[in-house]
C-alpha cells in the first residue's frame, strides 16, 4: 500500500479516530449484524480496529504491510489476532467467519482485477449467510489529491453490484453519500 506522508499522517492521527468512530462507522454499519466471528481487511493504522475491538466479540485483522501488522499487534496485544497477508489471496480457512469487513482501504488495491479477487477471498472465507460489509471514498477532487502519488483505484458504486454478484455475494446493497463516500453490504447465500 502506498500513501504519500499527508495521508498517512492524516490516516495515522487521532482526529482522522475520532471521525471514523463519532461518523464514519456509525453511518457505514447502521443496520449490519456482523456476528460473532469478524474479518477486517486492510485495517492499515487501526482506527476503524479500534471501534470494531468493542463491536465484536473475536476479531481477526489481515493487513498485507508487515510494518503496520506489527504495529497492531503491539497496540491491540491479545484483543486482536492479526495476520499479516494480501486481501486478494487470504492465508485463511475457507467458510470462517461470520462477517468480513473493509473500510477505506480497497482503492488502494492496485488494480480492479486484484480488488475482483479480494471480492472472491472475502466471499470464500465467510461462513454461508455471513455478511461482507464495507465502505470507501468516491472520487472527488479532494480525494485525488489526498492520493498525489498513492496506489490508488477508485471503485466506482455503480459497478460494485455486478462485481460483488460475480464473486457470488447475494441480497447486495450500495449506497452513496455524494461527494463522499459509499458503503456496501452483501451476503454469501445459504447452502441448500
Amino acid at each position: 500500500m502506498a500513501m504519500n506522508r499527508v495521508h498517512a499522517w492524516l490516516c495515522a492521527s487521532e482526529r482522522w479516530a475520532r471521525g471514523v468512530e463519532e461518523r464514519y462507522l456509525p453511518w457505514a454499519l447502521a443496520g449490519i449484524e456482523l456476528g460473532d466471528r469478524v474479518l477486517e481487511i486492510g485495517p492499515g493504522y487501526g482506527a476503524t480496529t479500534r471501534v470494531l475491538l468493542d463491536r465484536v466479540p473475536a476479531l481477526t485483522a489481515l493487513e498485507i504491510d508487515p510494518q503496520l501488522a506489527n504495529r497492531l499487534s503491539e497496540r491491540f496485544g491479545a484483543k486482536l489476532h492479526v495476520v499479516q497477508g494480501d486481501g486478494a489471496a487470504m492465508p485463511l480457512p475457507s467458510d470462517s467467519y461470520s462477517g468480513v469487513t473493509c473500510f477505506t482501504m480497497l482503492h488502494h488495491v492496485p488494480s480492479v482485477g486484484a480488488q475482483d479477487r479480494l471480492f472472491s477471498e472475502a466471499f470464500r472465507v465467510l461462513e454461508p449467510g455471513g455478511t461482507f460489509a464495507g465502505a470507501d471514498g468516491v472520487a472527488t477532487h479532494g480525494f485525488r489529491l489526498l492520493h498525489l502519488f498513492d496506489t490508488m483505484v477508485v471503485v466506482d458504486p455503480a459497478t460494485l453490484p455486478h462485481r460483488l454478484a460475480t464473486a457470488g455475494f447475494v441480497d447486495i446493497d450500495v449506497a452513496v453519500r455524494p461527494r463522499v463516500a459509499f458503503k456496501f453490504r452483501a451476503r454469501k447465500p445459504v447452502r441448500v
